[in-house]
């Protein structure tokens, strides 16, 4: 099994080089007794971001020969690359880039257009001095406080095509078909409205993706200014969504305290005591965090 992957760093002199500081701690495990990681959680300068790779169900194709994990990695890379050359540039902009750069990266040996193509979430944060900007695309929530009041940027179309999904299933009679076969056609259906209108979005091979994003900026300075933010996968943001242990402030608040291990560690011990409020097909998931706190 992977070991968790953590860092803590600050920057003394802020993205205005006005010595403001953004403190940045983050934590990224892979779910229990799995061998690696689809999550990935990083810092370029400015910029912080958490990835998180669609797991592919056993038995289906992809009709590619790399994974999540590769997939995650080689966009976070690519990210780095994008925001180094046009760091004014938007966040759209960028991530759009480094899907376009991945691609290239596949090196022709993948069917690109396979629904089952790998993709992942992306959630970005990136300190410009005087304001912040952000991006959350799918599942991938950020948690944010202004002035001392907490809110969370969601991008929800993906729960959304899944209920939609769930209805469709349960009109096959309960006899038509076992759970297996039940399941397969979920997930089919699932992969036909990725990156569709009316479906939902996600980074995969479609650069088109990062411009449907939900995006937004925030003061740095003022009453309404931005103190602390959470970047969270869904593994992590289980621990309000899924088994209710605290509400967002409740987070932020474990995250300032103890950091972003002990919020993983809480959903770790959630997942064994609440076996009925797993997520989805997965018995459990990765988890990342990354916390910023502003000065």
């Amino acid at each position: 099994m992977q070991p968790p992957t953590t860092f803590d760093s600050a920057d003394p002199m802020g993205a205005s080089g006005q010595g403001r500081m953004m403190r940045v701690r983050s934590a990224s495990a892979p779910a229990p007794a799995r061998p690696v990681n689809e999550d990935l959680v990083f810092r370029f300068g400015p910029l912080v971001g958490v990835l998180d790779g669609a797991t592919v169900p056993d038995g289906f194709d992809t009709g590619c020969v790399h994974g999540p994990e590769w997939y995650v990695r080689h966009l976070a890379a690519r990210i780095g690359v994008a925001e180094a050359v046009r760091p004014a540039a938007r966040l759209t902009s960028n991530l759009a880039a480094a899907i376009l750069a991945v691609r290239a990266d596949h090196g022709g040996q993948c069917d690109l257009d396979h629904p089952g193509t790998p993709s992942s979430t992306v959630c970005l944060l990136r300190d410009c001095g005087d304001q912040v900007d952000y991006l959350v695309l799918c599942d991938s929530p950020l948690v944010l406080d202004t002035g001392g009041q907490v809110s969370v940027v969601t991008d929800n179309r993906l729960d959304g095509a899944m209920a939609e999904l769930r209805e469709t299933v349960a009109t096959v009679p309960a006899g038509a078909a076992d759970p297996v076969t039940r399941f397969r056609h979920a997930v089919t259906l699932q992969r036909e409205r990725m990156n569709r209108t009316h479906g939902y979005w996600v980074a995969a091979a479609d650069p088109d993706a990062a411009f449907h994003a939900v995006t937004g900026n925030l003061p740095r300075h003022g009453p309404a200014a931005l103190r602390r933010a959470a970047l969270l996968s869904d593994g992590a943001s289980s621990m309000v969504e899924q088994f209710g242990l605290t509400d967002w402030a409740g987070l932020l608040d474990l995250l300032s305290t103890d950091g972003p291990g002990a919020l993983i560690d809480r959903v770790r011990a959630a997942e064994r005591d609440h076996p009925d409020r797993l997520r989805r097909h997965k018995p459990t998931d990765d988890a990342s965090v990354v916390f910023c706190e502003f000065e």
